[in-house]
C-alpha cells in the first residue's frame, strides 16, 4: 500500500492555517478598530486645537479691532463689545485652557505664554488709547493703536499665531498621518490575511472535492452495487494510506471475502445439488457469516443423517417389498387356483342339487302313484287274497326296494356329512381351497349312487306295478291275499314318503350348499381380485422402492454409525 498524506491531516493544516489566518484577521480588525478610533480622536483633538487656538487667537484680534474701531469711531457699542470679551466671553483665556486640556507640547506653551505677554504689553496702550476717546482726544488715541510699538506688538503677535498655527497643524497632521498610515497597514493585512483564508478555504474546498468527495461519490457507486449484488462491478480507486485509501483498501477487501464466500457457497451447493453430501464447511468464515457457516454445517450434517437414514429405510423397504411382491404373487396364484376349484365345486354341487330335485319329483311321482295305488287296491280288496304268488313278488320286490331305500338312506346320510364338510371347507376357504376337490368328488361319488338308485327304484315300482296289476287281476276274490297286500302297499307308501321327504331334505340342503358355495364363490373371486390388486401393488411398490433406492444412492454420504 503507498503512502499518503491523511486527508484529516492536511484538511487540519489548512483549517490550522485559516484558523491563524482569521484570528489575525480578527485581531487586525480590532487593532483597525482601534487605530480607527485613535484616528478619529486625533482628527477630532486636531480640529480642537485648531478651533481653540482660532479662538484665541480671534479674541486677541477681536480686542485689537475693537479698540482700533472705537478709537476710530468713538462709539460706545466698541466699548462695549471691548470689555464684554475682557470680562465675558474671554475668548482667550477659554481658548488657551481648551487647548492646555486637550494637550499641547512645551513649546506650543510657550508660544502662547509669548503672545500672552505681548497681548499684556498692548493693554495699557489700549486703555491709554480709551481714556483718550473718552476725553476727546481720538487722534491721540489713534496714535496709541495705531502706533509703532502697538503694531511691532501686532506684528509680533500674528508671527506667533502663524507659528503656532503651523507648528500644532504639522504635529496634529503628523499624528493623524502617522494613525492612517498605521489603518493602511492594518486594511492591507487584513486584505492579505483575507486573502490567505480564501486561498486556504478554496485549497481545501478543492482538495475535499479531489481527494474526498470523488472518492466518496465512487465509494457510494460502489457500495451501490455491491448493495444490488454486484461484486463484480469496476473500482478503479487505489488503497493508500490515508483515511480514503483505508476505505478504499476496506471495500476491496469487502469484495475479495465477498466473493470468497459466495464461491464457497456456490460450489458447496453445486456440490450438494449433484448429491455430494460428504463436504465439510470452510473454518474461514468471519463475523456475521459465521452463522451461515454454523447453518450449512447443520443442514450438511441434517441431511448426511436424513439420507443415510433414508438409504437404511429404502434398503429395508426394498427387501421387504421384495418379499411382500413374491408373497402376493403366490397368494395371487393361489386364490386363482382356488377361484377355480371353488367354482368347479359349485358347478358339481349344482349338477348334484339338479339330479336331487329330480329324484324328488320322481318320489312324490311315485307317492302319488302309490296312493293311487291304494285306493286300486281297497276296491280290489276281495280280488287280492287269490294273488298271494305276485303278493309274495311283490314281497320280494319290496325287500328289493328296501335294500335300495337303504342304499338311498346311506347317500343322503353321507351327503349330510359332505354338506357338513362342505360348510367346514367354506369356513376356511380362505386359507386351503384343496379340500372342496376332495368334497367334490365324494359329492359326485354320491350323486352317480343317487342317480342309480333312482333308476334301480324306477324299474322296481314299475315291476311292483305291473306285478301288482297281474296280482290284482288274480286276486279279485281274494280277500285276505289283497289285505296282506294292502298293508304292503300301506308300508310301501309309508317308505315311499319317507324317501320322498328324505329326497326334500336332501334338495333343500344341497340348495343351501349351493348358495354358500355360490357366496365362498363371490368371496373367492374377490378374493382373487384383491390379491392381483394386492400382487400389482407390491409389484409397484418394488419398482418405488427400487426408485427410491437408486435415488438415495446417487448421494454420496458421509460414513456414520448408528445405534
Amino acid at each position: 500500500m503507498k503512502k499518503a498524506m491523511s486527508q484529516s491531516l492536511f484538511t487540519l493544516i489548512l483549517n490550522g492555517v485559516s484558523i491563524i489566518s482569521l484570528i489575525f484577521l480578527v485581531f487586525s480588525l480590532f487593532s483597525y478598530g482601534r487605530v480607527n478610533n485613535e484616528l478619529n480622536e486625533a482628527n477630532e483633538e486636531r480640529f480642537d486645537l485648531t478651533y481653540n487656538a482660532n479662538r484665541f487667537m480671534n479674541g486677541s484680534a477681536y480686542l485689537t479691532n475693537e479698540v482700533r474701531a472705537f478709537a476710530a469711531t468713538a462709539s460706545q457699542e466698541h466699548y462695549n463689545n471691548y470689555w464684554n470679551e475682557i470680562e465675558n466671553l474671554k475668548n482667550r483665556d477659554k481658548g488657551v485652557a481648551a487647548m492646555q486640556e486637550i494637550g499641547i507640547t512645551p513649546e506650543e506653551q510657550k508660544m502662547i505664554d509669548d503672545m500672552y505677554a505681548l497681548s499684556n504689553q498692548l493693554v495699557p496702550l489700549e486703555e491709554e488709547a480709551m481714556k483718550n476717546v473718552r476725553s476727546g482726544k481720538r487722534s491721540t488715541a489713534l496714535d496709541y493703536v495705531y502706533g509703532e510699538e502697538y503694531s511691532n506688538a501686532i506684528v509680533q503677535i500674528n508671527a506667533l499665531k502663524e507659528q503656532f498655527l503651523d507648528d500644532l497643524n504639522t504635529r496634529t497632521l503628523a499624528k493623524v498621518d502617522n494613525l492612517l498610515q498605521r489603518a493602511n497597514l492594518i486594511r492591507i493585512e487584513m486584505i492579505i490575511v483575507f486573502a490567505v483564508v480564501a486561498l486556504m478555504q478554496l485549497s481545501n474546498m478543492l482538495y475535499i472535492r479531489r481527494k474526498v468527495l470523488r472518492p466518496v461519490r465512487i465509494v457510494k457507486d460502489q457500495m451501490l452495487e455491491i448493495s444490488k449484488g454486484n461484486l463484480s462491478a469496476a473500482f478503479h480507486l487505489s488503497p493508500d494510506t490515508s483515511e480514503i485509501g483505508r476505505l478504499v483498501d476496506s471495500i476491496h477487501e469487502t469484495k475479495r471475502e465477498l466473493k470468497k464466500y459466495i464461491s464457497n457457497i456456490d460450489e458447496t451447493l453445486t456440490q450438494m445439488a449433484q448429491g455430494n453430501m460428504n463436504l465439510t464447511i470452510g473454518e474461514d468464515y468471519r463475523g456475521e457469516f459465521l452463522p451461515i457457516q454454523r447453518a450449512m454445517g447443520q443442514i450438511l450434517d441434517s441431511l448426511n443423517s436424513a439420507l443415510s437414514k433414508i438409504n437404511i429405510t429404502s434398503d429395508l423397504v426394498a427387501e421387504e417389498s421384495d418379499k411382500l411382491s413374491a408373497g402376493a404373487q403366490r397368494l395371487s396364484s393361489g386364490t386363482v387356483q382356488q377361484a377355480a376349484a371353488v367354482e368347479e365345486l359349485s358347478a358339481s354341487i349344482q349338477e348334484i342339487s339338479r339330479g336331487v330335485n329330480s329324484t324328488s319329483a320322481d318320489a312324490d311321482n311315485a307317492h302319488k302313484s302309490s296312493m293311487n295305488a291304494m285306493v286300486y287296491l281297497k276296491t280290489c280288496n276281495e280280488k287280492m287274497q287269490a294273488l298271494r304268488a305276485a303278493i309274495d313278488q311283490i314281497s320280494e320286490s319290496s325287500r328289493q326296494i328296501g335294500g335300495i331305500t337303504k342304499t338311498i338312506e346311506d347317500i343322503s346320510f353321507q351327503t349330510n356329512i359332505l354338506a357338513l364338510n362342505a360348510s367346514v371347507e367354506a369356513a376356511r376357504a380362505g386359507a386351503a381351497g384343496k379340500g372342496f376337490a376332495v368334497v367334490a368328488d365324494e359329492v359326485q361319488s354320491l350323486a352317480n349312487k343317487s342317480t342309480e338308485s333312482a333308476k334301480n327304484i324306477a324299474e322296481l315300482i314299475e315291476k311292483s306295478i305291473q306285478q301288482v296289476k297281474s296280482g290284482a287281476a288274480l286276486s279279485v276274490d281274494t280277500m285276505d291275499a289283497l289285505m296282506q297286500v294292502i298293508a304292503g302297499g300301506q308300508q310301501s307308501t309309508e317308505m315311499i314318503e319317507r324317501i320322498a321327504e328324505s329326497a326334500m331334505q336332501q334338495a333343500q340342503s344341497l340348495e343351501q350348499v349351493t348358495d354358500g358355495m355360490r357366496q365362498i364363490s363371490d368371496v373367492v373371486q374377490t378374493n382373487a381380485a384383491t390379491s392381483q390388486e394386492s400382487a400389482a401393488s407390491a409389484e409397484e411398490l418394488q419398482n418405488h422402492a427400487q426408485d427410491l433406492k437408486t435415488s438415495v444412492h446417487t448421494f454420496r454420504l458421509r460414513r456414520m454409525s448408528y445405534d
